[in-house]
């Protein structure tokens, strides 16, 4: 609760009451609900989770009210970051199936684009993929292209997209598109809804990532037709809503890193202050216990850094560049405390199964997913000296 006198601000230790509130019953929900689930599940972190206990997951979610929790009106940023932080802090495999799909770029769909994918997408009936990444040895002249025919009633899609995260399993892609005229004129960009299984789209290669991201693909588009109506928004809004829906899903990664490196930080003070061979535990070490503050240091850093953002982009603003600084910084501080966490917990921490070991690998992907982390340092740089955006 906020000490006396304490107006309720953005940090941890200031929440809204209501947002207290909120984050305690979600924090007895995991403890009652998904904690059960998770130790019986098999002892390998990287064991598929079973899809009778994911069905469970959703139920209970469901009967709590967390299931549509960060797609209702009214929840803003804060509160997306509290209870992302707040799941993440027990690094659950179960817990990425507590929240229902939101309905990202489909969001303001309407008319048969809302009735035939929002709605179901919202109701679980389907899943989309984001197809954003060309491959690297494409130059812009190639890239994904579609083109409108001439009474403007549909458009054929062609190129390529090199990691479709989900693209194997999703029933659809929104496909970045430069769209061009029947004239071959340039329209601008656009966010092409495809269907998977049309005629023309091809999986040319399906791969799993080191964290054990499942079902990702390249995929390729042989002038397929499409609808008019599938293009999201309008022509020419294409990157500007590609990289806004990006800016959500930075900061609830930013969240869920914030939060694995709490989880790695409590496991390793345990580890620490266990009986050791030596006769005392490590945490008697003065060089153990300069490692372990430094950690805790950069981790303050980060969630400070972290409910800042969320606050402004609460507040209306805009806060790209705040955000995109944000999952820089987060995503490279968990990689560096668990890294640390594997060193200081020793050679068992190496072994395939231990909890830091699969950690490891989960959060190295981190600094790639939405946004490599020097791409990212580049943009900012760049919004800053080019048209003097970003705060510090």
């Amino acid at each position: 609760a906020a000490p006396e006198g304490r107006r309720a601000g953005p940090m941890p230790e200031f929440l809204p009451a209501e947002l207290r509130a909120a984050k305690a019953k979600f924090e007895q929900f995991v403890a009652e609900e998904l904690l059960p689930l998770e130790r019986a599940l098999d002892a390998d972190p990287q064991a598929v989770v079973p899809a009778e206990v994911r069905q469970a997951v959703r139920q209970r979610s469901k009967a709590a009210g967390f299931w549509d929790t960060l797609r209702r009106r009214g929840v803003g940023a804060l509160e997306g970051t509290v209870l992302h932080e707040a799941l993440a802090c027990r690094n659950l495999r179960v817990g990425r199936f507590v929240f229902g799909p939101g309905a990202g770029m489909l969001a303001k769909a309407e008319g048969p684009l809302r009735a035939e994918y929002t709605e179901a997408v919202l109701a679980g009936e389907k899943t989309g993929a984001f197809g954003f990444t060309e491959p690297e040895d494409i130059d812009r002249s190639r890239q994904t292209s579609a083109t409108l025919s001439a009474d403007g009633a549909s458009l054929s899609v062609t190129g390529q997209k090199s990691y479709v995260t989900g693209g194997a399993i999703a029933d659809f892609v929104l496909v970045l598109a430069n769209v061009k005229g029947s004239d071959g004129s340039r329209r601008g960009t656009a966010m092409v809804l495809v269907d998977r299984v049309l005629p023309g789209v091809t999986i040319e290669r399906e791969f799993t990532s080191m964290d054990g991201g499942p079902s990702h693909a390249f995929m390729r588009f042989g002038d397929v037709r499409v609808p008019a109506w599938h293009v999201v928004g309008s022509i020419g809004e294409g990157l500007p809503k590609a990289l806004n829906q990006i800016g959500h899903i930075r900061l609830a990664l930013a969240a869920e890193a914030v939060g694995l490196s709490m989880w790695a930080i409590g496991y390793v003070e345990k580890h620490l202050q266990a009986p050791h061979r030596s006769g005392s535990p490590l945490a008697t070490k003065e060089g153990v216990r300069l490692r372990l503050a430094d950690l805790r240091i950069e981790v303050f850093a980060a969630r400070s850094m972290l409910y800042r953002a969320a606050r402004l982009v609460d507040s209306g603003e805009d806060a790209t560049q705040e955000v995109a600084a944000t999952k820089v910084f987060t995503t490279e501080v968990v990689g560096r405390v668990v890294d640390s966490a594997v060193q200081l917990a020793g050679g068992n921490a190496l072994v395939r199964g231990h909890p830091l070991e699969h950690l490891y690998r989960r959060v190295r992907s981190m600094r790639l997913t939405e946004g490599a982390s020097d791409l990212l340092r580049i943009n900012l740089a760049k919004a800053k000296l080019a048209s003097n955006r970003g705060r510090l």
